[in-house]
């Protein structure tokens, strides 16, 4: 009789210097999958956390996170510019904050893990803090009990400008270096509007088509991903795959548990 071996995989994104409950991410699991967004840039909730609660204050912050939940991005940017002129060097201040967070994020992140870029990371960064057990993947595969896992990391270009959004054929070139595999891991969503759009700050986040269009064509079991925090919906089937938003971890400190 044959033996069945069944490998169990926690599964998170958007962790956004949830550092505590990182920690336990990998608990009772053979490996952790990171679907990116390490960094907290802006907390919506505390304004005086992230790195801009830090270097602006709470003040300030609030009203440039007012600004931008309006989608007024032309007056978050001048408000923005007034205090970097009264704060000094904009990049070294932001670089730091980056390696203070960072720093604290691979020291607890359990391994093995395989992990790919949100759109808030720095990959530039990630070289320093990498630690041995973390498989870093975009545009590639990965065979994980059995199955072929494959990753495209960051984000598409939106008014947000956050750090690592890419050109649409940037990503698609990535997407396309796949082939066929059995479980598609991304940090955007396919371009699908139930998945897409964000139900507490009413807006639709982007999807990427290249990466629909992909699920349409090859049906790997499941297209994993996250991004979009209180989706509409956070599961829908595109055919034969299972599309499923993994959750925002900064707030469910919980991983999306998948066994193969």
């Amino acid at each position: 009789m044959r033996n069945v071996i069944v490998v169990r995989l926690n599964v998170i994104s958007d962790v956004h210097a949830q550092i505590e409950a990182l920690a336990q991410a990998g608990k009772n699991a053979d490996a952790l999958i990171c679907l990116g967004d390490l960094l907290l840039y802006t907390d919506y909730e505390d304004p005086g956390n992230g790195i801009m609660g830090t270097l602006f204050g709470p003040e300030l912050n609030t009203e440039f996170i007012r600004l931008r939940t309006a989608n007024q991005f032309d007056d978050a940017r001048a408000l923005a510019m007034q205090k970097w002129d009264e704060l000094g060097n904009r990049e070294e201040l932001i670089n730091r904050e980056v390696n203070k967070q960072y720093e604290k994020i691979f020291d607890v992140m359990p391994t093995p893990t395989y992990i790919t870029y949100g759109n808030v990371d720095r990959p530039e960064f990630w070289p320093n803090f990498k630690k041995e057990g973390m498989t870093v993947l975009d545009g590639q595969v990965v065979e994980i009990g059995g199955l072929k896992f494959g990753f495209v990391g960051g984000g598409l270009k939106t008014p947000y400008r956050t750090p690592y959004e890419i050109t649409d054929e940037e990503f698609q070139k990535n997407v396309d270096a796949l082939g066929p595999v059995d479980v598609l891991c991304s940090h955007i969503p396919p371009l699908i509007a139930d998945i897409t759009f964000d139900v507490v700050a009413r807006r639709f986040e982007r999807g990427s088509l290249a990466l629909l269009e992909y699920i349409k064509k090859y049906q790997p079991k499941y297209s994993l991903f996250g991004h979009v925090h209180q989706p509409l919906a956070s599961r829908t089937r595109v055919g034969k795959t299972e599309c499923v938003n993994v959750g925002h971890f900064r707030a469910t400190k919980r991983p999306f548990v998948l066994e193969v």
